[in-house]
């Protein structure tokens, strides 16, 4: 099948490459030229394992192409995938749609022939209807449906769960774009995926619901994790007694400084500014976005309280900087809170993340960048685990305090949790919820 991306962003990217493995006929389209010949050349916007390869082999096979003529990549299309932005409207939370809108207004430009308009972005509940209106005031409507086709894609492993999903969520009413959205994801019928189908508004609130209950999950354990410390428990003991329970599950119950990334602030967002407008509250959702972000000034707290109650004039070594690994993604991480308040608190900072260095030299002044998680440890007062990159849990401790003026190991993603190893090395080790 001919396939439309609008937008080359993580989702349409990712999505984008996954349907021309599945080998249907892909072409991504984006208004920054620059991004669209980077792309040719085979040069990957951000990080994400696999998808380099895949976009090369591709590719070469002809199946997937870049432009940015839109009228170029709707001839034929049968369905054209909306994958732009939706970041958080400023001021009150909603997501905001401009984007989806304008993509929609220029895909309806070049329809000729029946065509299956699907949001893959993240839109909240009525975005379809208003699609369904836009497209309706300039073409028959014979000539398309619109559909929600909500991507649950993990940074970090976004192929795997593409190309192995959970289940599909196809949200259609009519039949005709059912049987499209059937055959663009038939090549999962071999693992049995399932399939649900659902109306357009009830795939769009199963996208918010998902995020905001796992970012409930994420932030109902940071809170037991605070009445360990007070009581004595073990917050990672207390995380294995409740996931064995088959009705909770272990997932997303890690302790730590709180959820970053592109979707679930934002999401969370615009789902409690979505309710308050219509008059249905969320409360239980309301507080983990509150939650969430005290959390962040919480654990930059806990290394100062870690490093004698004062950082002014020490050095903070810094490992992890990206919201979490495997991926460059900077956006809403927890490193830029923690950061900037360590340095308000008058330390100093040096700092090393394997990937997201780059993005992190443009949204954080004054901190020296290293070339390895060692040379950040040079004169440290203190080291402060903040995203777990793997090749941060074996590291020579021993070596570590070789280089460090001060043995203080601060570890916001309890890594170390259960070993002795920083004790054994000699560090004054704190972990989270223990």
């Amino acid at each position: 099948m001919k396939i439309a991306v609008i937008g080359t962003g993580y989702v349409g990217l990712v999505s984008g490459t996954c349907f021309s493995e599945f080998g249907h006929d892909v072409t991504c389209v984006d208004k920054d030229a620059n991004k669209i010949e980077a792309l040719k050349r085979g040069e990957i916007p951000i990080y994400e394992p696999g998808l380099e390869n895949m976009v090369a082999r591709n590719t070469e096979a002809g199946r997937l192409s870049f432009t940015t003529d839109l009228g170029e990549a709707m001839q034929g299309a049968k369905a054209a995938f909306i994958a732009v932005g939706t970041p958080s409207r400023r001021g009150d939370g909603h997501a905001d749609l401009q984007y989806v809108f304008a993509a929609a207004e220029e895909i309806a430009d070049h329809i000729r022939d029946y065509t299956v308009v699907i949001t893959k972005s993240t839109v909240p509940v009525g975005t379809g209807l208003k699609i369904t209106t836009l497209l309706g005031n300039k073409l028959d409507d014979s000539l398309f449906d619109v559909a929600s086709n909500p991507e649950f894609l993990r940074e970090g492993a976004a192929i795997e769960d593409f190309m192995r999903p959970d289940r599909v969520v196809a949200g259609a009413d009519t039949e005709k774009a059912r049987d499209v959205l059937r055959e663009l994801y038939r090549p999962l019928n071999i693992n049995e995926t399932p399939i649900l189908f659902t109306n357009r508004e009830t795939a769009e609130v199963i996208k918010y619901a998902a995020n905001a209950f796992l970012a409930t999950k994420i932030s109902f354990i940071n809170e037991i994790a605070d009445l360990c410390e007070k009581v004595g428990g073990d917050v990672q003991e207390v995380a294995k007694g409740i996931g064995l329970d088959k009705r909770i599950g272990n997932k997303f119950l890690h302790a730590g400084p709180g959820f970053g990334g592109s979707c679930f602030p934002k999401d969370t967002r615009a789902l409690v500014a979505t309710a308050d407008e219509t008059g249905v509250p969320m409360r239980i959702v309301r507080s983990v976005v509150e939650v969430n972000e005290t959390r962040k000034q919480a654990m930059a707290d806990k290394v100062v309280a870690a490093c004698g109650g004062s950082v002014s004039g020490k050095r903070i070594a810094v490992l992890g900087l990206t919201f979490k690994p495997n991926t460059d993604d900077m956006r809403e991480s927890p490193s830029l809170d923690i950061i900037p308040s360590l340095q308000a608190a008058g330390a100093d900072i040096q700092a090393y993340d394997p990937k997201g260095m780059d993005e992190a030299a443009n949204l954080l002044s004054g901190v020296t960048f290293c070339d390895d998680p060692y040379d950040t440890m040079k004169d440290a007062d203190a080291l402060v685990i903040v995203t777990e990159w793997n090749q941060f849990r074996a590291l020579d401790l021993d070596r570590a305090k070789s280089l460090m003026r001060t043995p203080v190991l601060v570890d916001l993603r309890n890594i170390y949790g259960r070993s002795e190893a920083p004790v054994r090395s000699g560090f004054a080790y704190t972990g989270v919820g223990r």
